[in-house]
């Protein structure tokens, strides 16, 4: 429904009022005078741009304010900072690939959204590896390690294993048949990334995927709906990279100790299917699976309120006023497919009205799952498939950095 202008604009404000501090709010924020705020805008130090109206006044981004103070309380408690840094705190390592701003997600400046509307899988995979949009060539890559008769084999024996669980394993046999794979240049550690990306989504659908890895999935999972090579493509965009993330930072570990790709994804892939991360989507498709209509959807989130059970797929730590993934997912499938899932729609309203509460990327992969009518598990797949893209990135940059990741401990325990 088109809202008023007026309302549309007091929106605007007040989410650009969230965003944004005057020059008094800064410096209160900072515990300095506002003299001293000039300055630091001088020096390089914090940015100010003109703000609207005919006053053009200055004003301050709240994450540049708020990344400035705890350089400052850092130099007064470093260990303090260093722990914070630990549990959504400060950035604790430089990447250009992933920033999360304004509520919004970016791949190297290019919002996640537009890129999910425009780009194919490969070539967000070849921007987040190379900055650009040369398409990946799936078609040249060299075969994989493993040829098909011993992945056949492998498949036999792991078929009742979750996809993901089948890729972990892959990884390990594949990695070590793969000398190549040792070569840590930027050129090779692309082609090695080609070889996982093909292998993993060739074992998660069964087909050949030279011609692209949406298109391979919507082609064994849903022949018969034309539009699901679309929604399957923004599914792997949008899980491509989030940041330094725990799988993230796992990844970047394994790589910081010259581990090769194969080492590299497995351990990141291990980390996603933590209940916590990835494996979240676990937990909606069982909550999703006990309810069978709409009304029981809602009946079982009233429950869980009364007996504070959390329900997975909702609430994000950075994304106060939503997931902007899952906004994507759920706008598309919705302008897609006409109609939602009923008991998916009724379970997110209910999560609106009792906690005010907005669905996660989580939620967003569920549903598409349960509208499309993909296998069971499928979420957790789509989201380790596209994840994967984000892991060989950032070994990417930490091969090219070359620095070994070692944190130090805080010992706790007895003295003598």
């Amino acid at each position: 429904m088109d809202l008023p202008i007026a309302c549309v604009n007091i929106d605007s404000y007040i989410n650009m009022s969230k965003r944004f501090l005057t020059a008094p709010q800064a410096a209160q924020r900072l515990g300095i005078s506002i003299p001293s705020l000039y300055a630091y805008v001088s020096r390089g130090r914090l940015r100010s741009e003109a703000g609207p109206g005919p006053s053009r006044s200055r004003r301050y981004l709240v994450e540049d304010v708020d990344r400035l103070r705890a350089r400052k309380e850092g130099r007064r408690d470093p260990g303090r900072v260093a722990r914070e840094a630990l549990n959504w705190g400060a950035p604790v390592l430089d990447s250009a690939i992933t920033r999360i701003e304004g509520g919004e997600l970016f791949y190297r400046g290019r919002n996640v959204r537009d890129l999910a509307r425009t780009r194919t899988v490969e070539e967000v995979a070849s921007l987040i590896w190379r900055g650009t949009f040369d398409v990946l060539d799936l078609a040249s890559a060299t075969r994989p390690p493993l040829d098909l008769s011993a992945r056949k084999q492998i498949r036999a024996i792991t078929r009742t294993l979750h996809p993901v669980e089948q890729f972990e394993i892959l990884l390990s046999l594949s990695g070590a048949r793969d000398p190549a794979a040792f070569d840590l240049k930027t050129k090779a550690v692309i082609r090695t990334g080609l070889h996982i990306l093909l292998l993993l989504t060739e074992t998660a659908c069964g087909q050949p995927a030279g011609d692209g890895l949406a298109r391979a999935l919507a082609r064994a999972w849903a022949p018969r709906i034309p539009d699901a090579e679309g929604l399957i493509s923004a599914c792997l965009i949008l899980c491509a990279d989030h940041e330094l993330n725990i799988s993230a930072f796992t990844a970047r570990c394994v790589a910081s100790a010259a581990s090769t790709p194969y080492s590299v994804v497995a351990a990141g892939l291990h980390a996603l299917t933590g209940f916590r991360h990835g494996g979240e989507s676990l937990r909606v498709e069982a909550f999703l699976n006990r309810a069978g209509n709409a009304r029981e959807a809602r009946a079982l989130v009233t429950a869980a309120a009364r007996t504070g059970e959390r329900v997975a797929g909702f609430g994000h730590p950075l994304y106060p006023d939503g997931d902007p993934r899952a906004k994507h997912l759920l706008e598309e499938l919705s302008h897609r497919r006409k109609a939602l899932d009923p008991a998916g729609e009724s379970m997110a309203q209910a999560m609106l009205d009792l906690y005010e509460e907005r669905p996660t990327i989580d939620f967003a992969l569920a549903m598409v799952s349960r509208t499309l009518r993909l296998p069971q598990g499928s979420p957790l797949t789509l989201f380790a498939l596209g994840r994967c893209i984000g892991f060989i990135g950032h070994a990417i940059e930490q091969y090219e950095s070359g620095v070994l990741i070692r944190p130090r401990a805080r010992y706790t325990g007895p003295v003598g």
